[in-house]
């Protein structure tokens, strides 16, 4: 059931359900905090710039205070608005309202971490997604960033400062001969988003090497440690499966419905980025599969060299168990002259070296005969 709000964007009506734009935070992050999180106690500081396309060229304007913001969102030129660090609320809530982004889209940009998403308001067309990297310790490292699509403006929202807020992007746009004009908007918007996806990729083929490595070392050198870091690269996977598959259903809605913001290449580029998620989707599980490919080697390695141990047991109680007859047959401690039935083997005089000689002679033979069987071959030896 939708509910009207007397909210104007741009002048038009929005209407959107009643909890269209309702923040879904993650339980848990995918990935540990960035190191300039940890710097800054865990929000970074706040900077804000801006790319202004003007006719003639792009311009880059850095450090902006909301004043200056302010004045070039009057000048009406399109703008690529960008925010770096969430640690100064009052400047964020502020430079927001400048730009006159919908008060309902404010806790999903602001609130760490996001669970993936796209959502449409009237004219407003938003993204929120995780930006991933390996770190140095082999863990991944997750930053959420937010995109936002008005008629005349870009605004990307990033947890984590950079030096350069999506430097291949920025590079490529301060090159054009011809500065993008308000009808590009919608195709910057879509490479920002494209940017963000390229990322996981790599990251993907980082975890493959991983995981190839544990195969091996599952079947050379198998110890608790490889089970356990390859469980550990299964709920790093499951994780970034929960920021890849939201945004893969979503963008499928958002490309049905054909927003006025997006023109055709738009949404063609578009429906390339959700063949590029179908892409990492699938590679994630085909590695989730690899995992379970690693466990199962590690358990055949583990029963194989169980098997192996077992063998050899067997194998020294084959061969000492007629020693041991021996042994004990003529250890008993019967007097021979008492009894009915003598033992003459006990009064001679080279007896114990003839029992030696059988019992060694014995031993050969066993030996012998499990050899010609293959019982001393190591099924556990890689070939």
């Amino acid at each position: 059931m939708s509910v009207e709000l007397n909210r104007s964007l741009h002048g038009r009506q929005v209407r959107r359900s009643s909890d269209a734009v309702r923040p879904r935070r993650l339980s848990e992050r995918p990935g540990d905090l960035p190191g300039p999180l940890f710097v800054h106690g865990g929000i970074a500081p706040t900077v804000l710039s801006a790319l202004r396309f003007d006719p003639e060229a792009v311009s880059t304007h850095q450090h902006l205070t909301p004043d200056q913001l302010s004045g070039l969102v009057d000048q009406g030129v399109p703008l690529w608005v960008r925010i770096k660090g969430l640690g100064d609320p009052l400047l964020l809530a502020e430079v927001l309202r400048i730009l006159q982004i919908p008060d309902d889209l404010h806790p999903v940009l602001l609130e760490t971490p996001q669970r993936t998403r796209v959502d449409a308001l009237g004219e407003c067309l938003q993204v929120v997604t995780h930006r991933l990297h390996m770190g140095a310790n082999g863990r991944v490292i997750s930053e959420q960033v937010g995109v936002v699509l008005l008629p005349n403006l870009v605004l990307s929202v990033e947890e984590v400062p950079r030096p350069v807020s999506f430097p291949e992007l920025t590079q490529w746009l301060e090159q054009l001969p011809e500065s993008p004009a308000r009808g590009h908007l919608d195709d910057i918007f879509f490479f920002l988003l494209d940017e963000v996806l390229d990322d996981v990729l790599p990251l993907l083929e980082t975890l493959a090497d991983h995981l190839d490595d544990l195969e091996e070392a599952s079947l050379r050198r198998p110890s608790p440690r490889v089970l356990q870091r390859a469980y550990a690269i299964r709920a790093t996977l499951r994780r970034i499966r929960t920021i890849i598959w939201p945004l893969r259903s979503q963008l499928i809605v958002l490309i049905r419905q054909g927003k006025r913001l997006l023109d055709r290449e738009a949404l063609r580029g578009f429906r390339e980025v959700n063949t590029h998620v179908d892409v990492l989707f699938e590679t994630t599980e085909l590695l989730r599969h690899q995992c379970d490919g690693v466990t199962t080697s590690y358990m055949a390695s583990i029963s194989n060299r169980m098997n192996q141990v077992m063998k050899v047991l067997t194998i020294i109680s084959s061969i000492f168990v007629p020693l041991t007859f021996i042994a004990g047959v003529y250890g008993m401690n019967f007097n021979p002259e008492s009894s009915p039935w003598n033992m003459p083997e006990l009064d001679a005089r080279y007896g114990y070296p003839i029992c030696l000689a059988v019992m060694f002679g014995l031993s050969v033979v066993q030996i012998s005969w499990f050899w010609k069987r293959g019982w001393f071959q190591d099924w556990t030896g890689m070939r």
